[in-house]
């Protein structure tokens, strides 16, 4: 047992050397295919980077009567959290708080500015912004968590219907992007997988009469298949190898490009904290594709 798979592993890297050019075609292909799927792993990381940072954006407002006293709002504050567990944060803004932010937003404004100081007296309310980690329904329950519980008599008004069409529509976005995402990606995966397999199919063609003679001299199927199997493992291998080393360094030399642009993001943290998610993606679809394909190929010299 031990020497017959001795020489199928010998017999399998004959092969690979003596079909230099194939074994390099099939190598490139496999390896471009790799990256293909590995480009769709770093656009995940980017689109759920930016629907993170949307999300946190998205917000409804409790605005307190005037006069709550801080302690009341913080107790409301602890309390909303025990009571809905889909609340991602809630930010506590006073009153001075909400002031000092409307002139350092518009400062420029002089018409605003005016007003305001026609007024006189404070005119912001104290207010809790919140946050929820999902879709447009969470809002709308901390939204009715806010207008009908014990504390609902400390709460002036919550924004929620003013921003209702907004966060559906926002979210109806999200949605459908990852769906676009989901979808291209299983389309270009599946174009990627019969071009690596005609690929391969091609370099095992070659040995066609090769497989038919060892089957008419009585050769077991194990023993033909093997070679080309594990052909197709040092395939994954090399091309995992290529593709590994080649997305650390796009990943580092883009990092600075990228980060401008999406500030908080960079790339290259991105594929250390995740690398070993890239060898099983990498390594995984190589090999697996690679020894699925010779499988499949082979099985169609074997009927002699």
């Amino acid at each position: 047992m031990f020497t017959n798979f001795n020489r199928v592993v010998k017999f399998a890297f004959n092969d690979f050397s003596r079909n230099k050019g194939i074994s390099v075609a099939a190598i490139f292909v496999l390896a471009v295919t790799i990256m293909l799927v590995t480009s769709l792993f770093f656009f995940q990381g980017i689109a759920g980077y930016l629907t993170s940072k949307i999300q946190d954006k998205i917000d409804i407002t409790a605005y307190f009567k005037d006069g709550t006293q801080e302690q009341d709002i913080l107790n409301v504050k602890a309390e909303i959290l025990k009571i809905s567990p889909n609340i991602k944060s809630v930010e506590y803004v006073s009153k001075d708080q909400a002031l000092a932010y409307f002139n350092k937003v518009h400062k420029d404004n002089a018409v605003l500015s005016q007003a305001l100081q026609e007024v006189g007296d404070n005119p912001f309310l104290p207010s809790l912004n919140i946050t929820t980690n999902g879709d447009p329904s969470q809002y709308a329950e901390v939204a009715t968590i806010l207008q009908t519980s014990d504390f609902s008599n400390l709460i002036d008004s919550v924004d929620f219907s003013q921003k209702k069409d907004i966060i559906e529509k926002v979210y109806s976005i999200i949605s459908n992007v990852n769906t676009f995402g989901l979808i291209l990606g299983i389309v270009l995966i599946f174009v990627a997988i019969l071009v690596v397999f005609n690929t391969i199919k091609l370099a095992i063609e070659n040995s066609k009469e090769e497989i038919s003679t060892m089957k008419i001299v009585g050769a077991s199927n194990w023993f033909i298949r093997g070679p080309f199997v594990i052909q197709g493992i040092i395939y994954g291998i090399i091309a995992f190898l290529i593709c590994f080393l080649i997305s650390g360094i796009s990943a580092y030399f883009l990092s600075p490009q990228i980060s401008p642009v999406l500030p908080g993001f960079d790339i290259f943290s991105y594929f250390l904290t995740n690398w070993w998610i890239f060898v099983l993606i990498q390594l995984g679809f190589g090999a697996g594709v690679g020894i699925i394909s010779s499988f499949i190929v082979v099985r169609k010299y074997l009927e002699v």
